[in-house]
């Protein structure tokens, strides 16, 4: 659902006549969506059942992926996005959940490098079946090309996976909490969109606002949405969550600003670039099952930090692309980002697992899948902010691609400079004392 369609972005974005604005909205009305709703899902499988609420969302990723790949306009394209976005987080709300319930803590790493993998596999496959697809078929059967495996996910979900997985079952669900949370996320998103505007800074204090009444209102609230008090009482929790959250915020946009250098400023066609892209998830799809394990017997501290050190250097080498660079120097660039994350993020989430008791692996589960969304939209609100900035709202041409490779770099050296506060969070952390 992410991969195959940041392939697509150039020719969807002829095909429905969308400006370089609109474009970078594809990937971020998913995000906008899932971090609006992951909290909600999360504690939802507390009380009704964590398989139950991955199931739903299953389902419905049929649904929305059927209505994105029919969509007629940019605008109902945006809209099937953001549905096919609520979906996933039911997801990625209950994922680390089901793991961590299923498997006792000296096995947790284990099993989390093993979904991380499988994630990056996913988003390696889906670069170049994507750009095949999107070169011989259409960009549409992009948002398609998932459902036989989406289809077969229900199959084993149904029929060999009987066990279910609770949380709190006996708490009232935080409404006044959970619209909150949509509206401050809902604002924020909306203020970035009509930036430089001047209404886009009334729209940021107001969700400034309403993310502080959200707080204030989560750590009174006997049974809040979201936990905060975590972030307040657990030192390894917090520095590991803000980790993940400049980590993601970071690197996120990678594949998207991949996808416009390569296609729109190098020429290659779709296939070609996937072909590239699949490097960096490639990496780390081959290097997470391996970190997840050293994790159960090496401090994660050490390991995640070392990545996210590694993720930095290969974020700069990006940051001097130009129209001419040869594709060598990009798969080494790719290899160093993609083997940084492979270090960082199955080590981090074991960090944040082992650090709650389980009677909080709701929460933490969906802590880990919020601070995933949030600096994954992040990424993609500096990738939006720089295009509109540099490149204006205007259908990329040939006269604009010169704009455009000026603001892949800029993207690419505040990425890599964000990461480097994020290294000094990770060594923060202390020693993990295992739950």
């Amino acid at each position: 659902m992410l991969s195959a369609a940041n392939v697509a972005l150039p020719a969807m974005g002829e095909d429905l006549t969308m400006t370089a604005v609109a474009m970078s909205w594809v990937p971020m009305a998913f995000l906008m969506a899932s971090t609006m709703f992951v909290l909600i899902f999360g504690r939802l499988s507390d009380r009704v059942g964590r398989k139950r609420i991955f199931m739903i969302g299953t389902a419905a990723v049929v649904v929305s992926s059927i209505l994105t790949s029919l969509a007629p306009t940019g605008e109902l394209l945006l809209t099937a996005r953001f549905l096919q976005g609520v979906s996933a987080a039911a997801l990625n709300a209950t994922q680390m959940a089901i793991v961590s319930s299923a498997f006792p803590a000296n096995q947790r790493g284990r099993y989390i490098g093993l979904v991380t993998a499988s994630i990056y596999i996913g988003l390696s496959v889906g670069p170049l079946l994507g750009g095949l697809v999107v070169d011989h078929i259409s960009w549409r059967a992009s948002f398609l090309v998932h459902l036989p495996l989406v289809l077969a996910v229900l199959g084993l979900g149904l029929f060999f996976v009987h066990d279910e997985w609770h949380g709190e079952t006996n708490v009232r669900f935080d409404v006044p909490g959970a619209l909150g949370w949509i509206a401050s996320i809902g604002l924020f998103c909306l203020a970035i969109s009509r930036l430089p505007a001047w209404d886009s800074l009334a729209l940021l204090a107001a969700s400034a606002v309403t993310v502080t009444l959200f707080l204030r209102h989560a750590r009174r609230s006997p049974h809040p949405l979201w936990d905060v008090n975590l972030f307040f009482t657990n030192r390894t929790f917090t520095l590991s969550a803000a980790s993940a959250l400049i980590m993601y915020s970071a690197t996120y946009a990678n594949v998207v600003l991949m996808s416009l250098y390569l296609q729109s400023v190098k020429g290659m066609s779709a296939s070609q670039a996937g072909l590239i892209m699949m490097v960096q998830p490639l990496t780390m799809a081959i290097g997470s099952p391996i970190m997840g394990r050293l994790s159960d017997r090496i401090e994660p501290r050490w390991l995640a930090s070392a990545g996210m050190a590694l993720t930095a250097c290969g974020l700069f080498v990006l940051a001097t692309l130009h129209p001419d660079s040869s594709t060598t120097r990009v798969v080494i660039a790719l290899l160093f980002t993609g083997g940084g994350f492979s270090l960082f993020s199955s080590p981090n989430v074991n960090a944040i697992m082992g650090s709650v008791e389980r009677r909080h692996y709701g929460s933490a589960s969906a802590a880990v899948a919020t601070t995933r969304m949030v600096g994954q939209l992040n990424s993609m609100v500096l990738v939006a902010l720089v295009v509109s900035l540099i490149v204006g709202n205007t259908v990329i041409n040939e006269d604009s691609i010169p704009q455009l490779s000026r603001a892949i770099d800029v993207c690419f050296a505040i990425a890599g400079l964000v990461c480097l506060p994020g290294i000094a969070f990770s060594l923060a952390r202390g020693r993990l004392h295992r739950q």
